[in-house]
């Protein structure tokens, strides 16, 4: 299985986003709209009109707040069509989050670890845990909690995947291909890699957004993501 693109259109307007669209074209089909432009950038009208062209849309809103609000915001998503939404991997935000999505088509992801965070981050915010074993207590108690995925760092991705089982989705950020930045990313792997662990899909932001030719950076990680083999 080579695993599904999901393209981070981490930019400020909705222009530079459709523009980019444009560009990747029929390359991409599964795009995520985050903070940045979501909230800055009309991604929310955004989003639904990529879902009405026939687009899959990931909004990457992170949710954590009372029981009854996360409901709701959930709830407001999955009424958009969208495929998928993150919230933090809390017991009861994620029971919360489930709830809300009964029904329709849309994927819970518990963010487990940021990864922007090593265990030293970690530490100073507080955790007992290093960030592989509060990863798999959250994969844990995402499974628990009947939510659809995780979202993790790739170098998890296996551990995560023989916690939570074949059925639930792993979606792997930090996504390095041979060459490229990391930015401000701490715990990355390559799309090939990350498959192989048990990923199943891979978001990857300024490595095609920033590239000269996004459509061409972006089929080179689809090639590269189309010769992996995921470990049993």
């Amino acid at each position: 299985m080579a695993g599904t693109l999901i393209v981070a259109l981490d930019l400020d307007t909705r222009d530079e986003a459709e523009r980019l669209v444009a560009e990747l074209g029929d390359t991409v089909d599964f795009y995520k709209i985050g903070y940045q432009l979501f909230y800055g950038g009309d991604g929310l009208n955004l989003g639904k009109a990529l879902l009405a062209s026939g687009k899959r849309v990931f909004f990457d809103l992170k949710m954590l707040d009372i029981d009854n609000t996360v409901e709701k915001g959930v709830a407001a998503i999955a009424r958009t069509g969208a495929t998928m939404v993150t919230v933090h991997a809390y017991p009861r935000t994620m029971r919360a989050a489930a709830k809300a999505a009964q029904g329709s088509n849309l994927t819970v992801l518990g963010v487990t670890v940021l990864t922007s965070m090593d265990d030293a981050d970690l530490a100073e915010a507080g955790y007992a845990r290093d960030a592989a074993g509060l990863v798999a207590l959250r994969a844990e108690q995402a499974r628990a909690a009947g939510i659809g995925g995780i979202v993790c760092s790739p170098n998890e991705a296996e551990m995560v995947r023989g916690i939570i089982g074949s059925s639930m989705a792993v979606v792997t950020p930090g996504i390095r291909p041979a060459g490229a930045a990391h930015g401000d990313q701490k715990r990355v792997t390559g799309p090939a890699e990350a498959l192989r662990a048990g990923a199943s899909h891979l978001v990857v932001g300024r490595p095609i957004t920033a590239a000269a030719s996004p459509r061409a950076a972006a089929l080179d990680i689809l090639a590269e993501m189309g010769g992996a083999k995921r470990v049993a």
